[in-house]
C-alpha cells in the first residue's frame, strides 16, 4: 500500500544548503519510494539552542511502501551518512530529517509520533509545507494553514524556488 508521507529537512552546518539538496536526491532514490515534490528553500533562526548559524529548511512529499518505522530508520540512515552528530538537543547539524506526516496517521509509540510533536508550532516547517501543500492537515490538530499565524514572530524566510519538475511530479 502507498502512502503519502512528509519529511522536514533541515541544516545548519557544512554547506547546509548542498546538504538539504542532497538529501533530497537520496530521498527520491529510497527502495519503493518516489519523490512527489519539495518546497523551495527556507532560511530561519535556530530553535532551543540560539547560539549557532540560521538553518536551511525545506519540506518534501513522498509516496512510499515503506512502513513509518522502516522510513524512520532510512531517514536517520542518510542523516548519519550526511555526518551527524547528536551531541545535544537543538545542536548544530549537518542534517536533520524529521518524519513530518504518514498519511493520516496519529500515534505515539517508543521512537516515534506521528504526526511529529511541535511541528504545528514552527514556521521553518509550516511555511514549506504549505508551499507544496496549501490544505495540508494535521493530524489531530486541523488545517496547517490555521497554525501559521501563531508563527508569525519566527524569522523564516524563502530562498530559492524548487525546480519545475519537482513541484510538478
Amino acid at each position: 500500500m502507498k502512502i503519502t508521507a512528509t519529511i522536514g529537512l533541515g541544516a545548519n552546518l557544512n554547506d547546509p544548503a548542498a546538504q538539504v539538496e542532497y538529501a533530497l536526491a537520496e530521498l527520491g532514490r529510497l527502495p519503493g519510494t518516489r519523490l512527489l515534490r519539495h518546497s523551495s528553500l527556507y532560511a530561519s533562526a535556530p530553535v532551543g539552542h540560539v547560539d549557532q548559524p540560521d538553518f536551511i529548511n525545506a519540506v518534501a512529499q513522498m509516496e512510499t511502501e515503506l512502513a513509518p518505522r522502516v522510513l524512520l530508520a532510512a531517514l536517520l540512515d542518510i542523516e548519519h551518512r550526511h555526518g551527524r552528530e547528536r551531541s545535544f538537543r537543538n545542536a548544530p547539524r549537518t542534517l536533520d530529517l524529521d518524519l513530518l506526516l504518514y498519511g493520516n496517521a496519529h500515534f505515539h509509540e517508543d521512537g516515534l509520533t506521528l504526526p511529529h510533536p511541535r511541528m504545528q508550532e514552527r514556521g521553518f516547517v509550516l511555511l514549506p509545507l504549505l508551499e507544496i501543500a496549501p490544505d495540508a492537515v494535521i493530524p489531530g490538530h486541523g488545517r496547517a494553514a490555521d497554525w501559521l499565524a501563531a508563527c508569525a514572530d519566527q524569522n523564516v524566510v524563502a530562498l530559492l524556488p524548487p525546480p519545475a519538475a519537482a513541484v510538478n511530479a
